[in-house]
């Protein structure tokens, strides 16, 4: 007899992106007890131990293309936010990809009016001022066009909520389909936003399709086994990169799930490591990746302490994000293209399409 594992679609539609990589194995109890010398009794005796790891790697450059006949070859899109690092990322993964990102972009109000050149491709910026008839003029030069948001707040004081809906809106009222890696603002009213508007959309706080895989297996366990870590002791550590001054999303997810499975924690004892020394020396970051990383790990100890179990997941840069957007850009393009729903995708609609790069 078969059975089938359904994903929960409510594992997607709350905040939960983000995630470390490829340093040198530090020893486990160092990394939570803060000295890279201690021994492992922090975590009792450690009779069996289950480790998790994923990897991202950095070289975008490397990706593979497409065949000549791939349906997705000059498909036109926008990278508003273009001039930031992960904007800038998704231009050189979509670029790799055989999309064709259009001239223009919008961006923040200081940078209005500016040309940069991103990928061998000179892009017009353009400031809130006027958005709606400029992308108006650019779907009908472009009428394939797809969005992709990668905008940030004109200043650290912007209200982050009210820009992300603000942009959906917009595209909702152009009728533009976009894709948005987001993990802030109103879920629920962008969502509703969205759908009022009938417009193609995939919206996902998290973009890069392997940690979404792992996610969507934990929420499975969560829902199929609860109370299977009852009695469980967990320990959690996060690193990102100084500027990142909130807890990651995807730690928040994880976390959830091992509270569905009877472990009881609080996001305040999440072991946030925002330090560069430490960074290096206790959790073994590259130094190259210093201001650009997300290195998880989940420590669970039976009661007796004599089980352990240890999930970890590791990203260096940001190329599994910006090669997630292509994937969802190309994904929602097919969609158009064959007259699918006009409905809000998600990132776990895009895994099971099956025909990723």
């Amino acid at each position: 007899m078969a059975s089938v594992l359904r994903v929960p679609a409510k594992i997607f539609q709350q905040d939960n992106p983000t995630l470390f990589s490829g340093g040198r194995r530090q020893n486990s109890a160092a990394l939570f007890s803060g000295g890279a010398g201690r021994s492992c009794s922090v975590f009792g005796r450690r009779k069996l131990a289950t480790r998790i790891s994923s990897m991202s790697t950095p070289p975008i450059q490397h990706l593979e293309k497409p065949s000549a006949s791939s349906q997705h070859l000059g498909l036109p899109i926008m990278v508003n936010g273009c001039n930031g690092k992960m904007g800038r990322d998704v231009i050189q993964a979509a670029v790799s990809a055989g999309l064709h990102p259009v001239p223009v972009s919008f961006s923040r109000a200081e940078e209005s009016g500016q040309t940069v050149e991103v990928c061998g491709k000179e892009i017009k910026l353009h400031g809130p001022s006027g958005r709606e008839s400029i992308l108006a003029s650019i779907v009908d030069e472009y009428p394939n066009l797809i969005v992709v948001d990668y905008t940030v707040p004109d200043a650290v004081n912007e209200n982050e909520d009210l820009r992300i809906q603000d942009n959906a809106e917009l595209y909702c009222k152009v009728g533009v389909p976009f894709v948005m890696g987001t993990t802030g603002g109103d879920r629920e009213q962008l969502y509703k936003t969205v759908k009022d508007s009938n417009v193609y959309a995939v919206i996902s706080p998290q973009m890069g399709k392997q940690v979404v895989a792992f996610l969507a297996a934990m929420e499975i366990m969560a829902e199929q086994f609860p109370g299977a870590f009852s009695g469980y002791s967990l320990q959690v550590m996060e690193s990102h990169q100084a500027s990142k001054l909130d807890i990651s999303g995807t730690a928040k997810a994880v976390i959830s799930c091992f509270q569905k499975l009877g472990v009881s924690f609080e996001l305040d004892q999440i072991q946030q490591i925002r330090d560069p020394k430490q960074q290096v020396e206790m959790v073994g970051v590259p130094e190259e990746y210093l201001n650009g990383h997300a290195f998880h790990m989940y420590h669970l100890t039976s009661p007796d302490q004599t089980v352990s179990f240890e999930f970890q997941h590791n990203v260096c840069g940001r190329s599994i994000y910006a090669e997630g957007t292509v994937d969802a850009t190309i994904f929602l393009a097919k969609k158009i293209q064959s007259g699918a729903e006009r409905r809000i995708y998600n990132m776990i609609d895009v895994l099971r399409e099956g025909n990723m790069r």
